[in-house]
């Protein structure tokens, strides 16, 4: 896998400076909130009290898993005790308990199903995988309830849905089983690993000629078909070559995700998913070009380099539409 740690270290601070900076801004705000009364119309905080910045709930998550991510990499990261203190303050039992108990509401199932539930997972991945520290491990038994609720549903929703989503967008079924996948592995929570794989066999098993060229819709972050081909490849192991082959039948699919996509407006929040799709390719194309032949193995490299710096230099830079989400997907690759 090609790593671009060297350069997110490098900017590690100003990565961290950005990500805080958007947990801790409440407006504006994109509530994904299901009204049940007309006295039912609250704030952000007042309901997630945990998760109430950066612009909307699944990206106040993962962008504390960026803060996190951040934290574990570089030790003498400038913002490490401001960030400490966020967490502290965010991270408590009560707080959670709040959380929980809005999404256990009736008619609320749904909600951030299954985007926010993956980075939520993976959130609580990166609690638990940070070693020993008192202070990370009083984070992560805050936030465990939640998970093990999340994975439960997950575990649930996956044996009962008979149809895969393969949107380019939040919607997208491929890249939350990644995500949660790994959460289970850690876990060891054979019940959701066993869920994720059946479904992803029975969804994606007989895939073949993917038509790559539908690729991208206008407001993807997400290539379906990559984030498709790295779940299989990690379900299937051994037979992932024989899959490949038949998924990227004589390499037309490849073909079409090895120019980065174009973004025409920085400001516009859905156009601006584009840098996104870059980073997200870039992690896709540099993870599977060491499980591919070996004709494909540079040209994805090569790939994921152009990918990344087309996103790299706006990041952390301009509007509020970009800088709330992208530094998570930058650190998706290292």
């Amino acid at each position: 896998m090609l790593s671009f740690e060297h350069f997110v270290r490098a900017q590690a601070d100003a990565l961290a400076d950005c990500a805080l900076h958007a947990v801790r801004r409440e407006f504006p705000h994109k509530l994904d909130h299901l009204i049940l009364h007309a006295q039912d119309q609250p704030l952000p905080r007042d309901i997630h009290p945990v998760f109430w910045g950066s612009y909307d709930w699944h990206s106040s998550v993962h962008m504390h898993w960026s803060l996190l991510r951040l934290r574990a990499m570089v030790p003498a990261l400038a913002l490490r005790s401001e960030i400490e203190q966020h967490l502290d303050e965010h991270f408590t039992p009560d707080k959670v308990a709040i959380e929980r108990a809005y999404a256990a509401t009736p008619g609320r199932a749904a909600f951030e199903r299954p985007y926010g539930w993956a980075w939520l997972l993976k959130l609580q991945y990166e609690l638990e995988a940070s070693g020993a520290d008192s202070r990370v491990q009083a984070w992560a038994q805050a936030l465990a309830p939640l998970a093990d609720d999340i994975a439960l549903r997950l575990t649930r929703f996956l044996g009962l849905s008979h149809y895969p989503v393969r949107a380019g967008t939040h919607a997208n079924y491929a890249f939350a089983m990644v995500l949660a996948r790994d959460f289970a592995l850690r876990r060891n929570d054979a019940a959701l690993r066993s869920a994720i794989d059946a479904a992803a066999e029975r969804w994606f098993g007989q895939d073949h000629a993917y038509p790559s060229h539908y690729e991208p819709g206008g407001s993807d972050f997400l290539s379906a078909g990559l984030c498709e081909a790295l779940l299989m490849s990690r379900v299937l192991g051994e037979r992932f070559p024989a899959w490949w082959q038949s998924f990227d039948a004589a390499g037309q699919a490849l073909r079409h995700w090895l120019q980065p996509a174009i973004v025409s407006d920085r400001v516009d929040a859905q156009l601006v998913h584009l840098d996104g799709l870059n980073l997200s390719r870039a992690w896709c194309l540099s993870s599977l070009a060491d499980q591919v032949g070996r004709d494909q193995h540079q040209p994805m490299l090569d790939a994921a380099q152009a990918h990344w710096h087309a996103a790299w230099p706006h990041i952390i830079t301009g509007d509020f539409a970009a800088t709330h989400w992208l530094v998570s997907f930058a650190l998706l690759s290292v």
